[in-house]
């Protein structure tokens, strides 16, 4: 064995540590031969006696940071410096000592472990390391021990696997826990160096805690104006659990005022927020009992019979009274009244009263910028509606005003209606033609020909529509050129009576037409058609008046156009100037309305 050589380390001796001898069959011992060391620590770590061989260290050597140094020997003519023998290779192997003490791989350690975890649960492991030679004895042999963390967490021996030594661990009685383990090489024995670390528990939350209300009663208070969809009420449940596990959920399980309530959960805040769904009414009820239920949201099926337990409370909200403006008896108003009513007659009436128990009286008027033209009123004490003014349906249908309502006690507090006002019609106007009519009967007319068709139009509006009648006028029936036929459909034709006109003797007729209509009580008027006489041509188609007509007054109206057409047709006839004068006054027709 020569060729491997033990040496100890962490030598603590004031000599150099003896290693070993090197020795040549050829040395004689006559000081002939000269030993030579080379390789690994050479001349510095190593040293050699170059007659006797020995060899030696030179300082204190440790094996965790070199194990093993491998060196070549050899042996020399002194004189000739020739080899004795081929060089030689060995090695010094540093044998290890128990001067490392186990070191954990981290310091501190953190973990989690469910609350409530049966016994023996493995909560995590830990490792130490001995930097020393785990193949030389028991230096290097670590085991694991607690220090620190009993009796809730053990730890096994020779793996570092912590568990837990307590079942059902609550995390609301304690979250933290602080282990120190201990790593002891030389197997734990007397003697051995040792390490230790910290190892930092948490109880993870489980969901077996219901949530509590804090008291079995809550009273609020609430105005009565408040809005539907405003919060009345804000409820606060706890729970020993936390983040997850403490979500819950709200409802309401009775209440004496149903579907006036509702309660939702603030997710941020796990809060129960009541709202308002309904109107309050201090004077209709002034107080309010609701039973209100709590239960987790997310129950954890291994602890149901803890997450399914819910609590209640009952919550008393209280209705305070405030001054509340009148309150009419309806939204909105509709009246009626005919066009011919008198001036201060009532129309109807309008009703508000004030809600609150003081019973304040009312007083009543309108607002003037609904009724900028002063058409109606109302009596400021029972709220008459009256007129002010004379209506007429023709010229306004309908007034849309506002009555405001204030309390007599307390002005500032008012609320206003819509009126809706519409007028009647009565049969006040009489029928008239529907439009300007221009008339001509060729000069070769024939008897009973229809030269014109006329219809009616009346500002009224009855209930069953129009009916006129057309007649021709008693006074124009005696000597009548023309007649008037009712065709019974609101149209009348206008008929000849003889066989032909001359254009030369007259050039125009003004034929009386009566026209009424059939309400209640009767309107009528006479209405005037100029009838103008024309040469035509065979087919009875208009020659001189129409053509002419057009192109001596473009851009005229109609009447206008008829006018000038005959007044030159007279000057071309050398009518006199008198004629002309009634020529121009003819063309115009006048009507006349007789009641």
């Amino acid at each position: 064995m020569w060729n491997q050589f033990f040496l100890l380390e962490e030598y603590t001796g004031l000599d150099n540590q003896y290693v070993g001898k090197l020795h040549s069959d050829g040395d004689r011992g006559d000081g002939s031969i000269r030993y030579v060391l080379t390789g690994d620590g050479a001349g510095s770590l190593f040293i050699i006696d170059e007659n006797s061989g020995d060899i030696h260290a030179t300082k204190r050597l440790d094996r965790e940071e070199k194990a093993y140094y491998t060196l070549r020997a050899k042996a020399v003519n002194r004189i000739t410096n020739t080899s004795l023998e081929g060089e030689s290779e060995f090695i010094i192997k540093i044998h290890d000592i128990n001067d490392n003490e186990p070191k954990f791989t981290k310091d501190p350690y953190f973990t989690e472990v469910p609350e409530m975890s049966p016994l023996g649960t493995v909560v995590m492991q830990v490792t130490a390391a001995d930097a020393d030679d785990p193949t030389y004895g028991n230096s290097a042999r670590v085991v694991y021990s607690i220090l620190q963390g009993q009796p809730y967490f053990s730890v096994e021996p020779n793996t570092g696997v912590i568990k837990t030594a307590l079942p059902n661990m609550d995390r609301e009685t304690k979250e933290n826990y602080v282990v120190v383990i201990q790593a002891k090489d030389m197997a734990g024995q007397m003697g051995g160096l040792s390490g230790t670390t910290t190892v930092s528990i948490t109880l993870s939350d489980v969901n077996d805690n219901p949530p509590r209300f804090p008291k079995s009663l809550y009273e609020f208070k609430a105005p009565e104006s408040t809005e539907p969809g405003s919060t009345v009420a804000v409820l606060r449940a706890t729970d020993a659990d936390i983040g997850r596990n403490a979500e819950m959920n709200y409802r309401i399980t009775s209440s004496d005022g149903p579907a006036m309530f509702d309660i939702s959960t603030n997710r941020s805040t796990q809060d129960g927020v009541i709202t308002l769904r309904k109107s309050l009414d201090f004077e209709r009820k002034r107080s309010y009992t609701l039973r209100i239920q709590v239960e987790n949201s997310n129950p954890d099926p291994r602890f149901l019979r803890y997450a399914a337990t819910t609590d209640g409370a009952t919550v008393k909200l209280i209705v305070e009274d405030v001054d509340e403006p009148p309150v009419f008896d309806r939204v909105g108003y509709v009246m009626e009244v005919k066009e011919d009513m008198a001036v201060g007659t009532i129309i109807g009436s309008v009703s508000a009263t004030d809600p609150d128990s003081s019973r304040s009286p009312v007083r009543y008027s309108i607002d003037r910028r609904t009724d900028m033209d002063r058409v109606l009123n109302v009596h400021p004490g029972n709220g008459s509606v009256f007129i002010l003014r004379t209506l007429d349906r023709e010229d306004v249908a309908w007034h849309n005003i506002s009555v405001i309502a204030t309390e007599f006690n307390n002005p500032r507090l008012m609320s206003r209606v819509p009126v809706y006002v519409r007028v009647l019609d009565v049969n006040d106007n009489a029928p008239t033609f529907a439009t300007y009519y221009e008339t001509f009967v060729c000069e070769n007319a024939k008897a009973n020909q229809r030269i014109q068709t006329v219809s009616a139009t009346d500002a009224d509006e009855p209930i069953g529509g129009h009916r006129f009648f057309f007649s021709l006028a008693h006074e124009a029936s005696v000597k009548a050129n023309f007649t008037v036929r009712d065709n019974k459909d609101n149209t009348a034709g206008i008929l000849t009576r003889r066989n032909s006109y001359s254009r030369l003797q007259r050039s125009t007729y003004l034929v009386p037409v009566v026209i009424s209509d059939s309400d209640f009580p009767m309107q009528s008027s006479t209405n005037t058609l100029t009838v103008h006489v024309c040469t035509c041509d065979r087919e009875g188609n208009m020659q001189l008046c129409n053509q002419e007509a057009l192109v001596i007054t473009a851009g005229l109206s109609t009447g206008a156009l008829m006018a000038i057409i005959f007044c030159v047709l007279i000057l071309l006839s050398d009518f006199t100037s008198t004629s002309h004068v009634q020529c121009g006054s003819a063309s115009l027709s006048q009507p006349t309305k007789v009641h």
